[in-house]
């Protein structure tokens, strides 16, 4: 078998090749290389040295992935012939997608592949920008990098910054985390005679003047938590802060006891806020939900009993156990197959037997809710109506039963009479997939929306509420609900 070699050019100029390098890149006899873009090819063919290039595949292709492959297969084709060299930018093993399809080819027994050195971009660039990468740092595609890899307190370096619209799809993704003018530096042919780096606003990164296949962006980390407020870590530290010796007494005091309450707020005003379709309040509610998780997470990890990196393991672990279809080889039809495969793999999970399957559906803190859970399970193994008329045949019978016990019974029948009418209501509520809890908590602020009206009216008139009759009363609520339809 045909042996593939893969060398690399460096990261500069000619003057900078390294001498071993330089002699196996004279003596080849079949050289392919990646691109001609690169200062050191324009002095080898001064010099005699013949070559090939794949600029060609770059012009078929509107993305990058399809050109690393379509290059691989190419060569991988190529070495069936003849030993053959192929040489990139810098070192083969740093930020070289065409290389990584190779090893892939290789591991697989498909070609003999073997790597040569060269210089990496990265040796000139840390001395360009005097930093200590044992500090930390990213090295980033910027043809697919997203805000989810960015960590903001390392030195991050992003290669593939060739051209204007790069340096515009880079910019925007670092916009999602950074400031609009934070400062980033553009490191154009670092370690060469013609190496330049030029500071600038991050949002001027896609105007400078020079941008090229020698560019890379360096983004410094962040000093201080008022630069990183998009960050996961910097809400951790502030939460920590707040519960540690210097923090705040309200904090310090908290339990998961006491802050049970404002969970169950928060969750409410998040969903009033779903309702308006209000996307900025549901933004700022959605982060008080957030501090609730965090403070109870570091409240777990002050007591030594679970930290936020177990929360994250369990809720990750379950979605991909309860995602087969998903994450594993499982077939589903539609999304009732969905639900019907996550309470088959729920009921595993928690060993349920015979006589317990109601036993995780109470919910101490809302009787509607238990309700809601107790009917949905039962219908899960076939306990339910079988469509929505019977469930009103139902609340029929159950309003008719307790009028009945109005009229004639003791207090104590009327509430279980009572207590069935608002179960039969749940029930419907289900076959028209309303959430009842959700259903109450709208109705609760309508009320107080509405009454909140009433009491205005009453108060702006300079007399008291038993000044006026409840015809009056009512006119003035008729007048909330015509105000907040906009009539």
């Amino acid at each position: 078998m045909n042996e593939l070699t893969v060398i690399g050019l460096g990261a500069a100029d000619f003057d900078q090749l390294q001498m071993g390098v330089y002699k196996k890149l004279k003596a080849a006899t079949k050289l392919y290389v990646r691109t001609v873009d690169h200062p050191v090819l324009a002095d080898l063919a001064t010099e005699g040295v013949i070559f090939q290039s794949f600029d060609k595949v770059y012009e078929k292709h509107d993305a990058f992935q399809p050109v690393y492959e379509e290059i691989a297969s190419l060569l991988i084709e190529a070495v069936k012939s003849e030993p053959i060299m192929y040489a990139v930018p810098g070192h083969p093993l740093v930020a070289e997608q065409t290389v990584q399809h190779l090893i892939a080819a290789s591991l697989k027994g498909e070609i003999n592949l073997k790597i040569e050195g060269g210089q990496s971009f990265l040796d000139p660039i840390f001395g360009a920008l005097k930093i200590d990468p044992i500090e930390g740092f990213q090295l980033l595609d910027g043809t697919s990098m997203s805000m989810h890899d960015i960590n903001m307190r390392q030195h991050i370096l992003i290669a593939q910054v060739y051209d204007t619209f790069s340096a515009s799809e880079v910019k925007l993704t670092l916009m999602e985390k950074y400031r609009d003018d934070y400062p980033v530096t553009i490191v154009t042919a670092a370690g060469s005679s013609q190496e330049k780096l030029v500071t600038v606003p991050l949002y001027e990164l896609d105007h400078a003047a020079e941008l090229n296949n020698l560019t890379t962006v360096y983004v410094p980390p962040v000093e201080s938590d008022e630069d990183a407020l998009r960050d996961w870590t910097t809400f951790r530290r502030i939460i920590a802060t707040l519960r540690g010796p210097n923090g705040c007494p309200w904090d310090q005091k908290q339990t998961h006891e006491s802050l049970k309450k404002y969970l169950l707020e928060e969750a409410h005003e998040f969903l009033a806020a779903v309702d308006a379709e209000d996307d900025f309040a549901m933004i700022e509610e959605l982060g008080d939900v957030l501090l609730q998780v965090f403070l109870h997470a570091q409240i777990g990890e002050d007591n030594g009993y679970f930290n936020l990196e177990e929360v994250l393991a369990s809720i990750n672990e379950k979605m991909i156990r309860r995602h087969p279809h998903v994450f594993g080889n499982v077939l589903v039809e539609d999304a009732d197959a969905v639900v019907a495969n996550w309470e088959a793999i729920k009921r595993e999970e928690k060993g349920e037997v015979e006589g317990t399957l109601l036993s995780t559906e109470y919910r101490p803190e809302s009787a509607l809710q238990t309700s809601f859970n107790y009917q949905k399970k039962a219908a899960t193994v076939g306990f339910d109506w079988p469509n929505a008329e019977d469930a009103w045949d139902k609340f029929t019978e159950e309003w008719q039963e307790f009028r009945e016990e109005i009229t004639n019974g003791s207090d104590a029948s009327r509430v279980d009479e009572f207590g069935d009418v608002l179960f039969t209501l749940v029930n419907i509520a289900r076959f028209y997939k309303i959430s009842p809890e959700e259903a109450m908590l709208h109705a609760n602020a309508k009320f107080a929306r509405r009454f909140s009206y009433v009491e205005q009216q009453v108060k702006a008139s300079g007399k008291a509420f038993n000044d006026f009759s409840l015809e009056e009363l009512d006119a003035f609520w008729d007048e909330a609900k015509k105000l907040e339809k906009g009539e």
